[in-house]
């Protein structure tokens, strides 16, 4: 992993933050909320609601010692001043707790350095709060996992029916926005990552442009895919945090570009943005799940009477092309990335390599090993290096694909501005035994593959699940697509709230539909 320099922030990301500020408290954040009152809220709810849902890893000790630093600091504050915000357990952060990404093998990965991304909250006046659960490894040690379980957090559970599953990898981030823990946290993606677990329990998400939010002192997958983001109440607070975090990093080669395209995001907030914007609708990205369709053709309805025009596309030629060409890019990615990362951790961490980390594993099984096994991570190991030529070619595949003659292609030929789907079916049930049963859909693939920006925002429910729309755009639109999530959020008025039902059969009205019909 590439070590970060100070000073992070530039002199744009001063100027998104003093914007990004005044639209705080136009949004509702009140001024006599200080860092101080809104962390102890934050410690107080987590510890009355977490147990149920196990969103958080650990609460960073400092955090009320920050707030009140932050509170004393004269003159004006930050855009994030007042929000207590939790971090995926795989971003480093200064202080006291280890960055294991859900892993026993990264327990004494105590790094005391920031993030990049880190310092951009922090320089915003926002307080890290602690870690968040995740699918261990980002969800890429085993093609059979559990989504939102790891060895050192456990099972994270979807707060509207704990039976059900968070998805995955930032199970815990989207889980504790929902549950109203915090209304922010980051997340990070590599293939659906934040807007899936974003969508099934009920936020907003948004996976940035790759390139826009430095990776640097993230645990990685793939430097092709990989990038944290926003996971939030509303669309207003996604667009506050993403002002916050992007920018340049010189130690991420992938950023070199970012600060020419960093914006003030609040200015695209507008309640009029989706008239006249021409929208593809990926009619290819539905049918996997009957009633979530339903919400979707409601969603449809709110974005044409909001002045939307809406084109449909029925097909994508060799979308089905993409998944074995992404899984060994990823693999062959994951081998070289995790292994420069591993090598930079304290010499605590023992598990220098990927091999390392399967060898501790298998010494580990009791607890690592019991649910489900880690055939992702000895393919990963036998993957020949970034400069093998079937690499080289996936990547290419793809990449063509997913991007030139995908994203691309269809917003040229229709000149379109944005593309829509469901994000996912609704959540599926934990299930041990044959490990996730997700059902399927949606187009985010596309947009993880190609590296462009997928926000999704909550359309509604099916029977009482969320289920979340996508809206895809080309590279570095997140303005658009803040925007056009804005206006449709402000149009749909789409409220749902979880319940923590123990299950959805347990509970009024499903319970009685499944007992026989009285004589």
């Amino acid at each position: 992993m590439r070590k970060t320099k100070n000073g992070i922030r530039g002199a744009i990301g001063w100027c998104v933050a003093a914007s990004l500020m005044a639209v705080a408290f136009a949004a509702g954040q009140s001024a006599a909320q200080t860092a101080e009152s809104a962390t102890t809220k934050a410690i107080a709810k987590i510890k009355a609601i977490d147990p149920q849902i196990h969103a958080v890893i650990a609460l960073d000790p400092t955090a009320l010692d920050q707030a009140r630093a932050i509170d004393q600091r004269l003159g004006s504050h930050g855009p994030l001043y007042g929000y207590a915000v939790l971090l995926k357990d795989n971003i480093e952060a200064d202080g006291p707790l280890p960055t294991t990404a859900g892993s026993m093998a990264l327990l004494e990965n105590i790094t005391h350095r920031d993030a990049p991304l880190v310092k951009r909250l922090r320089a915003a006046d926002a307080v890290i709060l602690g870690k968040t659960n995740l699918s261990e490894w980002a969800n890429i040690r085993s093609s059979s996992s559990i989504s939102g379980w790891s060895a050192v957090g456990g099972q994270t559970r979807n707060p509207y029916a704990l039976d059900r599953d968070p998805c995955g990898s930032s199970s815990g981030s989207a889980a504790a926005v929902a549950a109203g823990e915090v209304k922010a946290a980051i997340g990070t993606e590599t293939d659906g990552s934040i807007t899936c677990p974003a969508a099934v329990n009920g936020v907003v998400g948004l996976k940035p442009t790759v390139g826009l939010v430095s990776r640097t002192r993230i645990v990685p997958i793939s430097h092709s895919q990989d990038t944290a983001g926003p996971i939030a109440v509303d669309v207003t607070t996604a667009a506050r945090v993403l002002g916050a975090i992007a920018g340049s990093d010189p130690d991420d080669p992938a950023t070199r570009n970012a600060d020419a395209h960093v914006s003030d995001y609040s200015v695209a907030l507008r309640p009029d943005a989706l008239k006249g914007a021409r929208i593809g609708v990926l009619r290819f990205a539905t049918g996997w799940s009957a009633e979530t369709d339903k919400v979707f053709e409601r969603a449809l309805a709110v974005l044409r009477a909001q002045g939307a025009i809406l084109v449909d596309i029925t097909d994508l030629k060799d979308r089905d092309k993409i998944g074995e060409a992404e899984a060994l890019v990823l693999n062959t990615e994951l081998k070289t990335d995790l292994n420069a990362y591993l090598a930079s951790t304290p010499s605590a961490v023992k598990s220098r390599t990927l091999a390392d980390v399967i060898v501790f594993d298998s010494a580990h099984a009791d607890r690592e090993l019991a649910l489900f096994g880690q055939d992702t991570f000895v393919k990963a190991e036998a993957t020949k290096g970034l400069d093998d030529a079937a690499y080289k070619t996936a990547r290419g595949t793809s990449l063509r694909i997913a991007g030139r003659d995908g994203i691309d292609a269809m917003l040229f030929k229709d000149e379109l501005d944005a593309l829509v789907c469901p994000t996912v079916a609704p959540a599926w049930k934990i299930d041990v035994a044959n490990g996730d049963q997700i059902a399927g859909g949606g187009a985010g693939g596309l947009a993880a593959v190609a590296g462009y920006p997928h926000l999704t925002v909550p359309m509604g429910t099916v029977m009482g699940l969320p289920v979340g729309l996508s809206i895809i755009g080309s590279a570095w639109s997140e303005a658009r697509l803040l925007g056009y999530g804005f206006a449709y959020e402000q149009a749909a008025k789409v409220k749902i709230t979880p319940h923590f039902l123990p299950s959805l059969e347990g509970a009024e009205p499903i319970a009685p539909l499944l007992e026989p019909l009285k004589p």
